[in-house]
């Protein structure tokens, strides 16, 4: 097997959709030795800002000197992103041993009946046996969709369990109200274990307080009055938390400025478990937390930003970020998926755009570009249904002092990432 034909095997079990549920992942991993049992978790769940909280998480540990394991999803570029050690992405020789040793134990499964596991099962499953086997004293694990039933809720336990903001996606899945994606969102929470959340509505709030009081866990809440913001701008934000001075990170947006709160109150719990990190580990390892495509400035001449917001939450705070940045002209780029709420995103950023051109992100749920050109409903939207040349009449349209924003999808902002690495010198 070469590595193609790793990515192929991965890639191509998508035909068996996505199931929630942990019956599949919990037998698959039983055959593997359950490496998960292994491991020290710090478990994330949220609608939005799961990987920032992620990528703050795993710096600080690494600055510390730890030996951490992270595991996100989706990748923007390489496959490999999904699972790194020290920020590094597996190997492509480690992917292909993996996919090697987990195929023959997946067909011995569906041989005696069972169904086959879905790829966000195979991908987690590989990825907890690599971390186990490299022997990584953390793993930064974030949820795939939702928490109680999504694969990566096969652990038994977590040091923390992180809750971030709830707000509305993936309804279809995990309910129509707050109530009920919170519960959702909620299941990681583990008995006796240890919660820290996103300050939340009150609907959403009430939930992981009950589940918390049910499984018997220790809940602390971040207090918005705790952080107090003394700079931000397009380059850098400077704040306090709590007893934390001049608390300083390059990833840009207010938003992430409460992300790394909670990052550092997540970190705070690991005390009881007698690791003390320093708050000058702290903040070495929030300065030096990176996370593409996120408000990403890829290039100041021309000013181009992309962002990966897909729900109505994460494009709020887009709008917002676009504060911080001075330009003519904002020339937006977008591509969503159809099963995201559409029309409450394009409320809140087409009015802020001067020139529209709509694209395809590469996935099979998303809007053709002409389909999402005919919802803006503007008569003088561009569509082009490849990335490249969307970007390529953006690049064209932009004057020296115009702002170029990519958004609405994550599933378009890797492909934009890797094209304009290439072009933009």
């Amino acid at each position: 097997m070469n590595y193609q034909d790793a990515i192929d095997y991965i890639h191509n079990t998508h035909k068996f959709g996505m199931k929630l549920g942990l019956d599949n992942i919990k037998r698959l991993l039983m055959h593997m030795g359950n490496p998960q049992s292994n491991l020290k978790f710090i478990h994330v769940a949220g609608t939005n800002g799961k990987g920032s909280i992620c990528a703050f998480i795993n710096s600080i540990l690494f600055e510390a000197g730890f030996k951490v394991g992270l595991y996100t999803s989706p990748y923007l570029e390489e496959f490999e992103e999904r699972m790194r050690i020290n920020n590094q992405n597996i190997p492509k020789d480690k992917l292909i041993y993996y996919v090697e040793y987990i195929k023959p134990i997946i067909e011995k499964l569906v041989v005696e009946g069972y169904n086959h596991p879905t790829e966000f099962e195979i991908i987690t499953a590989i990825a907890f046996k690599y971390f186990c086997d490299e022997n990584v004293d953390f793993v930064v694990l974030e949820v795939g969709l939702g928490g109680r039933f999504d694969a990566t809720n096969v652990i038994d336990s977590s040091l923390v369990s992180v809750i971030t903001t709830i707000d509305y996606d993936h309804m279809d899945k995990l309910g129509d109200t707050l109530e009920k994606i919170a519960f959702e969102k909620a299941g990681i929470i583990k008995e006796n274990g240890t919660v820290v959340s996103f300050y939340q509505k009150d609907e959403a709030l009430k939930v992981i307080e009950e589940v918390s009081r049910f499984k018997n866990a220790s809940l602390s809440v971040m207090d918005i009055n705790d952080v107090k913001i003394k700079e931000s701008n397009s380059n850098h934000q400077v704040f306090d938390y709590k007893n934390y001075k001049n608390l300083k990170i390059s990833i840009i947006g207010k938003h992430q400025i409460y992300n790394a709160s909670l990052a550092v109150m997540a970190v705070e719990k690991l005390i009881q478990y007698g690791i003390n990190i320093s708050e000058d580990v702290i903040k070495r390892g929030l300065i030096n937390a990176k996370w593409p495509g996120r408000i990403e400035v890829i290039s100041k001449l021309p000013l181009i930003v992309i962002d990966g917001a897909h729900n109505p939450q994460g494009m709020a705070a887009l709008k917002e970020a676009l504060n911080l940045f001075t330009y003519n002209r904002l020339i937006l780029v977008i591509g969503m998926l159809k099963d995201k709420d559409t029309d409450s995103m394009l409320k809140l950023i087409v009015p802020e755009a001067d020139l529209i051109i709509t694209t395809k992100p590469i996935s099979d749920r998303a809007y053709t570009a002409e389909e999402l050109s005919q919802k803006i409903a503007y008569d003088d939207v561009l569509h082009f249904e490849n990335i490249d040349d969307a970007i390529n009449e953006a690049l064209k349209s932009a004057g020296k002092n115009d702002l170029i924003l990519f958004c609405g999808s994550l599933y378009m902002i890797g492909n934009v990432r890797m094209y304009l690495k290439n072009v933009i010198k």
